[in-house]
């Protein structure tokens, strides 16, 4: 197999597993396909910015990156340490760059590292910008950099200037006021050295773990699910704090645990924070959310006025909607949000913060205005999502089958629409909801359900596994 034939380019660039094909004449091959990208879209006046995560070996690769850069005639300005996402695009813009190289495989197990390209616009890369890298990695050479090329390759500090916009994105005295006991997770992750600071600044009391590089994270993984989450969660009941934070690895998913030790989902976070940001701040604009998020929002957004719009699956569709009209909040299930005013591109950080905000403006702990949200948007729904594993044929033949015929009836009750903006969406008679998308990395094919009941939600989920294992043996179980 060839190293350009191994590169696959998912919903958030390339992802690999470091030295199978995460190598480092792989990054030198991408690297060059992305500078062919940048001969076309900038003068090289404007610095290439790099930033990386905690991952091994993710600061090595990124001066390689660099090196390779400065080959091409790129002046480059490195991260003088591992840095988050969303940090590294609002320097992005903020400094006129020809874009950054973002080191990171996010919440992927420590064995992964990535490379994902971030426009000057500080928001992920347009579907249109990533096939013309993809396009370019045949032809790019995984040749190593060979010249000195140390006076084009300087280190820079990202941190201030996105503290700095980030405080004017909240109420400082208001949060100042409310004292809050806060326990915060690093999960050995890029927000350690910012989260932890910016609640400090904020007046919090704070109690932080896991704030030290481990390229490992503890043998677990950077993703803030129930999991991983059993330190935080103990920590906030046993000291009886009013919440607990985290992030993933590189700092642009969030995670949060209420008073009472709950994780809260993020479909949660996104109905708090669409209702903290019209009641308590005054913001109005649309709801954007991803075809697997929550209705609620669309309930929400239906009894106050607001536009919504749903995209396909991936962030970048979201931050291109931000791009184009005024976003109130934008958000996907799987852990990211953006809000009105800030960059489009996911930031844990300031969807945690802005969930300590929605405390300190009301006064109530975190478990009462979930519920409060929830009841308001005409809920409780219930979501859950299946992973089945099936074999690539059988992954295959159940998106051949519902792709021409879908089914009248799921679990009894009546189809009314079909919705094929990204996999198969079937909308029920009475409100519920089923989505079948496949993984485009994995012989995965992904089923999200949302529906009035758990019951319901049972039978939905029993049908579909039913539905599915007709079309072939499922295997992987």
């Amino acid at each position: 197999m060839s190293a350009a034939s191994k590169i696959k380019f998912g919903t958030d660039g390339w992802r690999g597993i470091i030295a199978d094909d995460f190598t480092f004449s792989n990054v030198c091959k991408v690297t060059r396909a992305i500078a062919a990208y940048l001969e076309t879209a900038y003068s090289k006046d404007r610095p290439v910015l790099i930033a990386y995560d905690t991952r091994f070996l993710a600061d090595v690769f990124s001066r390689t990156a660099a090196e390779v850069l400065a080959d091409l005639g790129w002046t480059v300005k490195i991260a003088d340490r591992d840095c988050p996402t969303p940090v590294i695009a609002y320097n992005a813009e903020h400094l006129n760059s020809a874009g950054a190289l973002m080191f990171t495989a996010s919440h992927n197990p420590a064995p992964y590292c990535g490379i994902k390209y971030i426009p000057d616009y500080a928001g992920p890369a347009t579907p249109e910008i990533t096939d013309t890298i993809v396009a370019n990695i045949d032809s790019a050479s995984d040749e190593p950099p060979t010249g000195d090329r140390d006076s084009q390759i300087s280190t820079f500090d990202p941190k201030p200037a996105y503290l700095q916009f980030l405080y004017q994105r909240l109420d400082i005295d208001r949060i100042r006021s409310a004292k809050l006991n806060v326990k915060y997770d690093a999960l050995f992750s890029t927000s350690r050295g910012y989260l932890d600071e910016v609640l400090e600044y904020c007046g919090c009391q704070v109690e932080s773990f896991h704030t030290h590089r481990d390229v490992l994270f503890g043998g677990g993984m950077p993703e803030p699910k129930g999991e991983q989450l059993t330190e935080l969660v103990d920590a906030v009941t046993k000291d009886k704090a009013d919440l607990g934070l985290t992030t993933d690895g590189d700092s642009d998913r969030f995670g949060v645990v209420d008073e009472k030790g709950n994780v809260l989902t993020p479909n949660t976070i996104l109905l708090l924070l669409a209702r903290h940001l019209t009641k308590n701040k005054g913001k109005t604009g649309a709801i954007v959310r991803t075809v697997a998020t929550t209705h609620l929002l669309d309930n929400y957004a239906a009894s106050n006025g607001l536009e919504l719009f749903e995209t396909a699956v991936g962030f970048k569709y979201v931050g291109a909607k931000m791009r184009e009209t005024d976003v109130l909040i934008g958000g996907e299930e799987s852990g990211g949000l953006s809000v009105i005013g800030h960059i489009p591109e996911k930031d844990g950080i300031l969807a945690d913060m802005l969930v300590a905000e929605a405390i300190a403006f009301e006064g109530k702990p975190l478990s009462q205005l979930v519920e409060e949200a929830i009841a308001e948007a005409g809920g409780p729904l219930y979501n859950k999502r299946l992973d089945l594993h099936l074999t690539e044929g059988h992954k295959q033949a159940v998106l051949e089958t519902y792709k021409k015929e879908t089914p009248s009836k799921v679990a009894g009750i009546g189809v009314k629409e079909v919705g094929r903006k990204d996999g198969v969406k079937l909308y029920l008679e009475e409100g519920s909801w089923v989505l079948l998308r496949p993984s485009g990395t994995e012989p995965l094919v992904r089923v999200y359900i949302e529906t009035d009941s758990t019951q319901k939600q049972q039978q939905i989920a029993e049908f579909m596994e039913k539905e599915i294992q007709k079309l072939a043996p499922l295997s992987g179980k």
